[in-house]
Formats: C-alpha cells, sequence, structure tokens
C-alpha cells in the first residue's frame, strides 16, 4: 500500500473517507450507525458504501488506540476493490500512529499459499492543513520503522525448512548491502577456536553449521556505542530434552530476537541514526543426534564459567551466553548491551502474550526501557531479580546449571543465569528482553496478524531517538 500525505488544499479523486470516532455525536451519520449497533470503542468499524465512507471507533487519543483503529478501517478498505481511501488528520501529533497501524495491518504473509492474489495497487492518502518538513520526516521515519517490522515477520514467519542458520546469515548479508552496513560471518571452526563451546553444543547435532552474525553501523561522530545481541533460533527440537509434539509446530519463531535485532540494525542504518551500533546474532539449530549435546554436560563459555546442563531444551541462553562474551571481548567502551529473546514460556503464564518481560540490574535503566516501549505501541513491563532465585541455579558440580531447581520464577532465573556474563562493568548497562509472548501469537490482534509481530522493534527504535 502506497501512503501519500495531502495538502488539503489538493483535489483528490473520490474514494473512502476513513473517520475515526470517539463519540457517536460528531458525526452526521449517527442515525445510521445507532442502526448498526456501532459503538465508538477500539476494532469496531462500519462500511457505508453509499456514503464511501468507514467509520472506526477509538476509545482514546493515544498511540495504541490511534494505529488501532486505523489498521481497524485499512483492513476493512483492503477488503474492497477501491483503489484510494484518505483520513483528514486535525491532530498532527497522531502522524505516526496513522502510518504504523496502516502498514502494520496491510502486513500479509503468503509465501506458502499455492494460489497467489494479485497485489492490490490501492493508495492511502493522509490529509493535513499544511505539510512541513517535520511531518514529511515522521511520515518517512514511520515508513522505514514499518518496513523493518515487516521484514523481521517475514523472517520469523519463514519456515525452518527454508530458514535455518546459513540462510539468516544470508539474509543478514542481503541488509548489510542494502544499507551499507558492515557484516562479519564466523562459522563453528571460529566457536570451537575461541572457546565458544555454549553456543557451538547447542547446535552440534544439526546439519547446518551454526552461524555468529556481526552487523555494524558506525556514522561519524555517533553520540552512543549500542550493542544488541539476540538468539536466532532457527528451530528448538528441544535436543535430547525433546519438545513435545505441540509445542514444536511455533518453533521457527525461536529466531525472534535474532531477526529483532537484524530489523534494528535495518532501521537504524536506513535512518542513519548518530549511534554505533554492534547487532550481533547467534544463528543455531538445536536438533537430536548421535553427537547431540547432553543433560549432565558441562560447558564451558566464552568467560570461562562452567555450565552445568540439566536440560537441553534452555538453550537459548546456552547461546547468548557466548554471544554476550563476544560482545562485550570485541567491542570496547560500550554505553547499552541489550539483549532480545523468546527465552523462557514462563514469562509468557507470568505477564501474558502481548507483554515483554524487561529485566536487569539497572532500575532506571529498566524503566526507561519500559516507558519508550509503550510509547512506541509496544507492551512492556519490568521484572526483578532477587538474591533469592539466584541461588537456585547454583551447581554442585560446575558454576551455574542452565535452569533452576525451582519451577517458579523461570523468566527471572533466566534473566539471572545471563547476567553470569555480563562483565561488571557493563552490569548497569544491560537489559534482557524476553519477548516470548508477543513475538508470536497464533491469532490476530490490534495491527499484528496472525504469526510474527515484530516484536522488539519499535520499542527499541523510540528507545534510540529518545537518547539524550
Amino acid at each position: 500500500m502506497k501512503i501519500n500525505l495531502v495538502d488539503k488544499e489538493k483535489k483528490l479523486k473520490s474514494g473512502l473517507e476513513i473517520i475515526i470516532l470517539d463519540d457517536l455525536n460528531n458525526t452526521k451519520d449517527k442515525k445510521v450507525l445507532k442502526t448498526l449497533n456501532f459503538e465508538a470503542k477500539d476494532e469496531c468499524c462500519e462500511l457505508l458504501l453509499q456514503s464511501s465512507k468507514i467509520y472506526v471507533g477509538c476509545e482514546a487519543n493515544d498511540y495504541d488506540s490511534i494505529a488501532i483503529a486505523v489498521a481497524t478501517a485499512i483492513k476493512k478498505f483492503s477488503s474492497t476493490t477501491l483503489k484510494s481511501a484518505k483520513i483528514h488528520l486535525k491532530d498532527t501529533k497522531n502522524l505516526k500512529a496513522v502510518v504504523e497501524g496502516a502498514l502494520l495491518a496491510d502486513y500479509k504473509f503468503t509465501n506458502y499459499k499455492s494460489e497467489q492474489k494479485k497485489i492490490k495497487k490501492q493508495e492511502f492518502n493522509i490529509v493535513v492543513d499544511e505539510i512541513n518538513k517535520k511531518l514529511e520526516d515522521t511520515l518517512n521515519e514511520s515508513i522505514i520503522i514499518s518496513e523493518a517490522v515487516n521484514k523481521v515477520r517475514d523472517m520469523v514467519n519463514t519456515t525452518p525448512g527454508d530458514f535455518y542458520p546459513e540462510i539468516m546469515a544470508e539474509t543478514a548479508k542481503d541488509i548489510a548491502m542494502e544499507t551499507e552496513l558492515e557484516c562479519k560471518i564466523l562459522d563453528e571452526e571460529y566457536l570451537e577456536e575461541n572457546s565458544m563451546n555454549a553456543m557451538f553444543s547447542v547446535g552440534i547435532a544439526s546439519v547446518h553449521e551454526s552461524k555468529l552474525i556481526h552487523l555494524a553501523h558506525k556514522p561519524k561522530n555517533a553520540k552512543k556505542k549500542i550493542v544488541l545481541v539476540g538468539k536466532g533460533l532457527t528451530y528448538d527440537s528441544g535436543g535430547l530434552s525433546l519438545k513435545p509434539a505441540d509445542f514444536m509446530t511455533t518453533m521457527k519463531s525461536d529466531k525472534s530476537g535474532g531477526c529483532a535485532v537484524l530489523g534494528i540494525a535495518y532501521a537504524v542504518a536506513k535512518l542513519n541514526l548518530p549511534i554505533e551500533l554492534h547487532a550481533i546474532v547467534g544463528a543455531v539449530e538445536n536438533m537430536i543426534g548421535g553427537n547431540a549435546y547432553k543433560p549432565d554436560d558441562v560447558l564451558t563459555a566464552k568467560n570461562g564459567k562452567t555450565i552445568e546442563v540439566k536440560n537441553t531444551d534452555a538453550e537459548g541462553r546456552l547461546v547468548l551466553a557466548d554471544c554476550l562474551c563476544y560482545a562485550q571481548d570485541e567491542i570496547e567502551n560500550i554505553d547499552y548491551i541489550f539483549d532480545y529473546a523468546t527465552l523462557t514460556g514462563a514469562c509468557v503464564v507470568g505477564v501474558g502474550e502481548y507483554t515483554t518481560g524487561i529485566m536487569g540490574n539497572n532500575q532506571k535503566l529498566k524503566q526507561e526501557a519500559v516507558k519508550h516501549a509503550l510509547a512506541s505501541g509496544e507492551y512492556a513491563t519490568s521484572l526483578d531479580f532477587n538474591r533469592f532465585l539466584r541461588k537456585t541455579i547454583k551447581s554442585d558440580v560446575a558454576d551455574i546449571n542452565n535452569i533452576a531447581s525451582t519451577r517458579y520464577g523461570g523468566a527471572i532465573t533466566a534473566g539471572i543465569f545471563l547476567d553470569n556474563f555480563i562483565k561488571e562493568e557493563n552490569k548497569d548497562k544491560w537489559i534482557h528482553f524476553d519477548i516470548a509472548g508477543p513475538a508470536y501469537v497464533e491469532k490476530a490482534w490490534g495491527y499484528n496478524p496472525f504469526g510474527a509481530s515484530g516484536a522488539g522493534v519499535r520499542m527499541t527504535l523510540e528507545f534510540f531517538k529518545n537518547l539524550k
């Protein structure tokens, strides 16, 4: 869908007009809408063909409500054969929500359908009182952010047979070529030579070789140096601690953290943000075989810490452990280090499937991350470490276990595990984002479709834009 910013003086061809309502009294079609049981609330939508209008309800004048309202209307518009729709935007502060709501709602993943429908050439005109550079910049930025989110959705939705570590590395190369990012791809030989045994062991039973991906954006006069680390489990069978069949069907989504990191790097480069960004992904496939790593194995991570394997399905934290160590060894003077992972089912149980759990040692930094997540339209909440849960990952035969001795607080104990691989000087600069809930949901919600949502992209870019 093409989006245009249009001056109110310009005459547009006839098409649908989208009208967002928070009160039925604000429309001449009040009587008709009442007859249709229309209510001015989220996701309530009516198409009045005779008057060429789409009415959509909205409960509040905030980003999420506006974006959901526009998304609902765009879905209705997309179901018609009409070529254009327009919206009169009185409050231009809502332009970002309107653009992103439209483009995120217009996303479709149909790669595996045997009959491909022709892509409709539809356009969405946003009419404002006066076009200025600030509005044009907001439009451009929102388009790039939406493109990044939709790229992540495509990657996550692609099946494990078509998206394994080598393909993830090739995708990273393509992003680097498109955006002029620096790109480094390291293989299993590098992992072995550099004592990255935790990550190496997870992928050892797969026919697909593990890849360590490192993209970098290095503009002149960068204000901050930021490292992003992503869990890129292109498929997770659970290893020898095999998952039940029902829990395997969505495991193509276990690469969501790594895909988010690639999407963020794409947007940062496209927007040319004044930060030095390093995007690091551990691309691995966790499979079974005669050479698979086993419960009872003790693995030595890159920083020398030893890990007793209690469960081979707690593999993402092993990959992240080595990737975090690699990042801190290779990159000096880091201002922030963020990691992203579909790490625990416990996080989904604790905060629901729409919310990201944010963890770390710095309370102020976590609060900032939550604030910017909410402002971007993503749901997030802070989960706190504590000394008692820290004791539950101690091992009798190694430094730590890869799972806790208790079933409770699993999201937090996973975060505490990762804290063991953060250097002392970076403890207050690090945040862990557990996106296990919102990354992949098997039903449409708001402006998100069935499947991948691109979780993590918008919240991080909002954080970057507001760096002091």
